[in-house]
């Protein structure tokens, strides 16, 4: 009798565990988890972390990584692009060049076994257990973003992305220092406990607006339309409407899907600031009939 041995199972490339990711999230959570510590507590600490949510996760992720480079559902002058995208950098969640390309690899291929957070896979899945595995969409990230790789900034911020948050802690402690909240208490506040929070607000795009809410289009996927995670996100949780039209500058339509965002690109349109802003045909045909410019 011959003994058979059999080969050792060989770990697929999307198989493999990212520990430099799961260490950086376990570390991050922890941090956040001593920033609610009473001792760190402060009005500025409060302060600190919601004026930073709104320039990171309205002004950064969801105007400038999303809208603005992703889909280009608005043009603005370069320098105000690169401050927008400068925000959405300080998030945390890759450099733009990686975001976009991921994020345009997502549309491209939503909700089947290709999409890297597929909502298929389970809830855990999409929300963040995509980012603990390797992710073989990289791979399609230079051939989904050549408008962006050409732009030195954006290589820069790509590559530099972390170490913002370097002079940005700075800027907290002398802040906190200063004011007599506490250095250590505006850091915390201002950083992990942020990005924390805008990690799984950002999250919940991926993972409940394709799980919970109501469908208004045919886009092709599981995207729904969620009231509160549009709450959370300045916008983002009409999220069906925005698969059905992904170029559109508004995912909320009308009083009833408050879009917070959009509020931003109005005022950036008045302003002068924001050109060539994007809206679907079935939109604009609806303000036509109400008469509105």
């Amino acid at each position: 009798m011959t003994a058979t041995i059999s080969a050792p199972r060989q770990t697929s490339q999307a198989d493999r565990r990212d520990w430099s990711v799961i260490g950086f999230m376990a570390a991050l959570h922890l941090l956040a988890a001593i920033a609610l510590l009473p001792v760190f507590w402060s009005w500025q600490a409060a302060a600190s972390l919601f004026v930073l949510y709104w320039v990171t996760a309205c002004l950064g992720v969801t105007l400038g990584y999303h809208r603005v480079l992703s889909h280009r559902a608005l043009r603005l002058p370069q320098w105000l692009e690169r401050i927008f995208a400068t925000c959405g950098a300080l998030s945390c969640q890759h450099g733009p060049i990686d975001w976009v390309g991921l994020h345009r690899h997502h549309h491209k291929f939503s909700d089947t076994d290709t999409d890297h957070h597929n909502s298929h896979r389970g809830f855990w899945w999409s929300h963040m257990g995509w980012m603990f595995r390797s992710i073989p969409a990289q791979a399609a990230v230079p051939r989904l973003t050549g408008d962006l790789a050409r732009d030195p900034y954006y290589r820069w911020l790509n590559r530099w992305f972390l170490l913002l948050q370097l002079p940005l802690g700075a800027l907290l402690f002398w802040i906190g220092s200063a004011t007599g909240a506490g250095g250590w208490a505006l850091v915390l506040w201002g950083i992990p406990l942020r990005l924390v929070l805008v990690y799984h607000c950002t999250w919940l795009v991926n993972s409940a607006t394709h799980r919970w809410g109501y469908v208004l289009h045919d886009s092709g996927d599981g995207s729904r339309n969620n009231p509160w995670v549009a709450a959370l996100t300045f916008g983002e949780g009409w999220h069906n409407t925005h698969h059905a039209y992904p170029h559109s500058a508004r995912h909320g339509w009308g009083w009833r899907e408050p879009d917070l965002t959009w509020l931003h690109i109005q005022l950036l349109k008045r302003l002068g600031l924001a050109h060539q802003v994007r809206l679907p045909a079935p939109l604009l045909a609806q303000a036509a009939s109400r008469g509105v410019g």
